[in-house]
This record gives C-alpha cells, sequence and structure tokens, in this order.
C-alpha cells in the first residue's frame, strides 16, 4: 500500500489529466500519470501491459500489441470520470466516454466506463483496469 493515501480531490486531478493526456496525445503527459512499473488492463481479462514506456506506446498507437490503443480522430471523443470510491491506494471511478464521427457532430458511440486503479505515494497510478459497455 501506498504511504500517502489517495483522497477524491487527488484522484479526481489524476482523472481529469487523465482525459487532458487523451486528449492531446502528448507523450509527457500519458507518461507523468503513470509509475515507472505500472500494469495496465483495457479490460479485465486483457493480457497487462507492463511498464511507463510500453503504455505511452500502446495510447500512441505505436505498440503491435493486439491490445493496443489506435489513436481518435481529434475532436471527435471526450469523457469525464469521477472517483466513487477511494479507500487508501485504491481509487473506483465510473463514467462515460463519447464519440463522434466528425468534430462537433452528434454522439455515435457512448461507453460507460469504471475504472479501478491503484496508485503510489506520488499519485502516479501502478496498475489499472477498465471495465466498459457500449450503450445501446
Amino acid at each position: 500500500m501506498a504511504d500517502r493515501l489517495m483522497d477524491h480531490a487527488r484522484a479526481q486531478a489524476w482523472l481529469d489529466r487523465y482525459v487532458a493526456a487523451w486528449k492531446s496525445y502528448d507523450e509527457a503527459d500519458i507518461a507523468a500519470l503513470f509509475s515507472e512499473d505500472v500494469r495496465y488492463r483495457y479490460y479485465p481479462h486483457a493480457d497487462w501491459v507492463v511498464g511507463r514506456e510500453a503504455v505511452v506506446a500502446s495510447w500512441l498507437g505505436e505498440s503491435t500489441d493486439a491490445q493496443s490503443s489506435t489513436r481518435d480522430e481529434p475532436g471527435t471523443y471526450d469523457a469525464t470520470y469521477t472517483p466513487i470510491a477511494v479507500d487508501g491506494d485504491v481509487v473506483v471511478a465510473t463514467g462515460t466516454s463519447t464519440y463522434t464521427e466528425s468534430p462537433g457532430g452528434p454522439a455515435t458511440k457512448v461507453f460507460d466506463n469504471c475504472f479501478v486503479m491503484r496508485f503510489d505515494d506520488q499519485d502516479r497510478c501502478r496498475e489499472f483496469t477498465e471495465y466498459y459497455t457500449k450503450r445501446t
């Protein structure tokens, strides 16, 4: 467990930085979110992406891993997430991710998300698993 306990305000600040990093695809901003030895999963039964560099490459679509992310077109996505439970170094957050076909267009896909995360004592995520479902 981390020496410094996480709280709702710092968890929300991290989630806000997470969304900003996703929207910018800035390598340094993405890297700043995670510990050097982070373990990251895009869904619960996925293999772990291990290590900060591997997570950054995955986010940027530079990884050859089949589970890697692909870059979304700028202006065609947004998200809001809120911490709903904080216990020591563990944070559970829920929210939505919304996608459009073109910038400013109507929503074409909406996902309800749940993140289960563990943090180190510098507020960097060291373990991340996403659960999501697509709205019909």
